[in-house]
């Protein structure tokens, strides 16, 4: 009898310890009653992504992105929010596989006009990358798992840095709208959706950061250089509010350009490579 009241005041404890637990996260975060959905934000993202071989098995992807937002003294994309700086080395296993490994800089904007933190603040970024092309008929589908360990920090002047890993698996089909073969001239229609997912000791709730749909328009010019434009819609958990998510519309404007500096002799048939 006596070992019952001790298991039964134990258990008691347990749920006061539970209740008051809960109790502080409340008080950290409310969640609404339902989900809230934050106005769409208009943005432009100016793109460049560059596959350079280095070796017959070896490519060197350097990445430039500009991106702009709006803001309530600058509409559709006034205002510069994020340049990124991504590098990696890729290599290629087969005609239809490669994997990559690199480093990130990306420098953020402080888009908040009544901020009193910092306009400018660095984040840093290990990412490594599986894609896989998959031809069926004239078109070619893609499937792209990324894995992104990032560190990153707020504007305020006391902000330390966190850590969070990003989870990110993307389904991309290219479709050639007037030949049967990618090549110079022809225009192909991609539509594409990732999901991008996070976790680590700070992501409490926001776990989905953010869906993204997008379809985008491309025209080849040379098998060494493609253009391409679309529109994309992205929603994601706010980061201090799982019960509250963001909204985007963003226009993306990209190059492709794929340098080759080594003799014929040496080199291997195509390679589905675009990002």
């Amino acid at each position: 009898m006596h070992l019952k009241r001790v298991l039964r005041g134990l258990c008691v404890l347990l749920c006061i310890c539970i209740g008051a637990s809960r109790l502080h996260a409340q008080e950290d975060i409310l969640l609404p009653d339902a989900s809230k959905y934050k106005e769409p934000v208009s943005k432009l993202w100016i793109n460049t992504y560059g596959n350079i071989r280095v070796s017959k098995r070896l490519i060197w992807i350097a990445e430039t992105h500009f991106r702009f937002q709006e803001t309530e003294n600058t509409p559709f994309a006034g205002q510069i929010a994020q340049v990124y700086n991504r590098h990696a080395l890729s290599y290629i296993y087969s005609k239809y596989f490669n994997a990559s490994l690199g480093g990130v800089l990306r420098v953020n904007f402080n888009t908040d006009a009544l901020s009193e933190g910092r306009n400018v603040v660095p984040e840093w970024r290990i990412w490594h990358q599986y894609q896989f092309a998959q031809p069926l008929s004239s078109i070619m589908v893609y499937h792209r798992i990324r894995i992104e360990h990032r560190w990153s920090q707020g504007f305020a002047q006391e902000s330390a840095y966190i850590f969070r890993n990003r989870w990110r698996y993307m389904l991309r089909i290219k479709v050639p709208l007037n030949s049967h073969k990618f090549e110079p001239g022809t225009w192909y229609l991609s539509p594409e959706s990732e999901l991008i997912l996070q976790s680590g000791k700070e992501v409490v709730g926001s776990v989905l950061e953010d869906l993204r749909l997008t379809t985008t328009l491309g025209y080849i010019l040379t098998p060494r250089l493609t253009v391409a434009a679309g529109l994309m819609y992205s929603q994601g958990q706010d980061f201090d509010n799982p019960g509250i998510y963001k909204q985007g519309w963003t226009v993306r404007c990209h190059l492709y350009y794929a340098p080759d500096f080594r003799k014929v002799r040496n080199k291997l048939p195509a390679i589905h490579l675009d990002d």
